[in-house]
C-alpha cells in the first residue's frame, strides 16, 4: 500500500558516475528495477530470504532486467562464498530497512519489524567500507518509529555519525496511503504525521 519511497528513489539525482549499485535487502527487487530503469548498468541486489530472492528473480526476469540485476543471498552487503569482498566499491548503495524496531513474529513481519534496529545499524556501520570515493548511500526510512516513541531522531543521527558518515541531503515525502485517512485507527495521529525520507549519506 506504500509507494512514496519509490518516487524518492526514482527522482533523487544519481552520483556521477554511477556504474555499480548495491540494493541491500531487495525484497521484491523493486528498487533494483528502478535503478536499472534509470540507467545504472550493474546492480547487485541482496537478501537473506530465499522467498524474497525468488520473488525478486521473477520480477527481474519479467521486466527483462536480468542483464542488469544480479541477485545474491547475503546478510546485508554482498560477499563471495569464502567471505571475501570481490564485488568492489559501489557508487550507490540503497537500503529500505524495516521501519519499526520490534520483534517480528513471522517471516512476513520481518519486512516491517527490525528487532533492536539490527539491519538499520548494520547497514550504516558497513556502508563507508563499501562505497567508492564519490559514492553515496541512500537510506530510505519512515519516521513512524519516532512518532511511536520507539526511536528518536537524535539516536538516528548519532548512529550515522558513529558509522563515519555525514548527511549530504534529506528529501521528505508525506505518507499517502489510505490508513492516514482512517480516524478510527488507534495509530491515526502517528500515521497522519508520518514522513518518509531518503537520506543521502557520504563518507566523512
Amino acid at each position: 500500500i506504500r509507494g512514496e519511497y519509490l518516487d524518492l528513489v526514482d527522482v533523487t539525482p544519481l552520483p556521477v558516475p554511477c556504474n555499480l549499485a548495491f540494493d541491500i535487502g531487495t525484497g521484491t527487487g523493486v528498487l533494483a528495477a528502478i535503478l536499472a530503469n534509470r540507467g545504472v548498468t550493474k546492480i547487485i541486489a541482496t537478501d537473506n530470504s530465499h522467498r524474497a530472492l525468488d520473488c525478486a528473480l521473477k520480477n527481474v526476469n519479467l521486466l527483462g532486467l536480468k542483464n542488469n540485476v544480479s541477485l545474491i543471498e547475503a546478510d546485508l552487503f554482498p560477499k563471495a562464498k569464502d567471505g571475501k569482498d570481490e564485488y568492489g566499491k559501489a557508487d550507490l548503495i540503497v537500503c529500505n530497512p524495516p521501519w519499526l524496531p520490534a520483534h517480528p513474529s513471522s517471516a512476513l513481519e520481518s519486512a516491517i519489524y527490525d528487532e533492536k534496529s539490527k539491519m538499520l545499524k548494520g547497514f550504516l556501520n558497513g556502508l563507508a567500507a563499501h562505497l567508492s570515493s564519490h559514492g553515496e548511500g541512500w537510506l530510505v526510512l519512515s519516521d513512524f518509529a519516532e512518532h511511536l516513541g520507539l526511536r528518536t531522531r537524535e539516536e538516528l543521527l548519532d548512529w550515522i555519525t558513529a558509522a563515519g558518515l555525514k548527511v549530504l541531503e534529506r528529501t521528505d515525502t508525506k505518507a499517502r496511503h489510505s490508513k492516514t485517512l482512517d480516524a478510527s485507527d488507534p495509530l491515526h495521529a502517528a500515521r497522519k504525521a508520518e514522513v518518509t525520507s531518503l537520506w543521502r549519506l557520504g563518507k566523512l
